[in-house]
């Protein structure tokens, strides 16, 4: 049986609004940030390209109890991964 992935979505061209991430212990996700004024939350996982994923709107309540949760990965696998999100590049690393 074959499973059913949803195609993969282009990095965005646009500016990526800054928000500080914060590590987190996962396994899969790497660090995540908020903004409040646009009800941001954005992740970084572990393995990929390194891609910032902006999720909004997320309400502050959500974000406070990704960040608490007793397992990261599994809460934003409930909560969070079916949201709509922009993807955008990374940090580039310093020379």
């Amino acid at each position: 049986m074959s499973k059913n992935f949803k195609p993969t979505q282009d990095f965005s061209t646009e500016p990526r609004p800054q928000i500080t991430l914060d590590s987190v212990e996962s396994s899969q996700v790497k660090a995540i940030g908020y903004d409040a004024a646009t009800k941001t939350l954005a992740v970084t996982f572990t393995r990929g390209v390194g891609a910032i994923y902006h999720y909004a709107p997320v309400e502050s309540e959500t974000y406070e109890a990704f960040k608490s949760a007793e397992s990261i990965g599994v809460f934003f696998g409930q909560h969070i991964k079916d949201l709509p999100f922009t993807k955008y590049h990374g940090e580039t690393a310093e020379a």
